[in-house]
């Protein structure tokens, strides 16, 4: 009986023991934590509304570790120097939305009065669709010629593109790839031509073209033509609107910041240079004037527009 008694009591004491000792193990690594998780918090400071001032980073390893992943401010700034914007887009203006000029592209009629015209097509077909999205994507729009089409007796490409540009603020950068001749090559290399009108801007063309000129030849030793525009190559509209003459001095009126892009003449530069050159030099002019558009994505056909239908015949008689 003595002999149990003591057994029991022997058991006892060693299971306490043990129930002691992994409780104060655990008291201590719950403190432990606890201060990791103090001197953690202290270490970084995390920005919100009500601070002053942005966070601070103490801790070694976070320095290290936010360094190799956080961009440097002094590095953009580096970036934003070498760099420097020599053009701007006038703000005070009328100009339309994106959203109508996209609607306008597929024939619908847009919200703001004087986005589209009747004599001024707009409408795309599957081809052009393409070319008009990747331009979007690129920076760039690229076409074949002149991208005259004979049905609508103009380059509705051409119209939906710079009117796009005009919504965004931006010049038009055109390459025209010219068709080969009969013996497998071209007479003339590829035309780049850059319209400086979107900016809305007369009296900052010549700057902005010089400037620009300077760019291109310093970059890729390519010089520019001239461009005149002879009376023929003007078309008229068939509408109620007519285009500019360029040499006109309306400041009353301020044509410039009132009417649409297509009643206002055109300011281009133009380069003859080759098919890859040309590429080149369209991807570069469109990072220059910040054309890409980062979120751009293929267009898709709104629901009951049906081609081929002009106004007499139940569409909406836009391009």
């Amino acid at each position: 009986m003595m002999v149990a008694n003591a057994t029991f009591l022997l058991s006892l004491v060693t299971n306490w023991s043990m129930a002691y000792s992994y409780n104060v193990f655990t008291k201590a690594s719950v403190r432990q934590s606890t201060r990791y998780y103090q001197l953690h918090r202290q270490s970084i400071a995390f920005a919100s509304a009500f601070s002053p001032l942005p966070a601070v980073t103490t801790h070694p390893r976070a320095l290290s570790s936010l360094a190799a992943t956080t961009p440097s401010k002094e590095n953009d700034q580096i970036i934003k120097s070498d760099s420097p914007i020599f053009w701007r887009a006038r703000q005070d203006c009328w100009r339309p939305d994106v959203s109508d000029v996209e609607k306008i592209s597929w024939g619908m009629p847009a919200k703001k009065k004087g986005t589209g015209s009747r004599g001024v097509p707009h409408r795309l077909n599957e081809d052009e669709r393409r070319s008009f999205d990747q331009a979007r994507r690129q920076g760039f729009l690229q076409v074949t010629g002149s991208s005259w089409r004979s049905q609508r007796a103009d380059s509705p490409l051409l119209n939906s593109y710079r009117s796009l540009m005009d919504a965004r603020g931006r010049p038009m950068v055109v390459l025209h790839k010219l068709s080969p001749n009969s013996s497998g090559g071209v007479d003339n290399g590829d035309q780049l031509v850059v319209d400086l009108s979107p900016l809305r801007l007369p009296n900052e063309f010549e700057k902005v073209g010089r400037e620009l000129k300077e760019r291109v030849l310093t970059e890729f030793g390519v010089g520019s033509l001239m461009l005149d525009l002879e009376d023929e190559d003007i078309v008229e509209i068939d509408d109620d609107t007519a285009i500019l003459d360029s040499n006109t001095n309306d400041d009353d009126d301020d044509n410039w910041g009132t009417r649409p892009l297509y009643q206002l003449p055109p300011h281009s530069l133009s380069w003859e240079m080759s098919r890859q050159q040309g590429k080149q030099i369209g991807k570069f002019l469109g990072l220059t004037f910040d054309n890409v558009e980062k979120i751009a994505t293929s267009s898709k056909k709104p629901k009951g527009v049906k081609p081929g239908k002009g106004r007499r015949h139940g569409g909406y008689g836009i391009g």
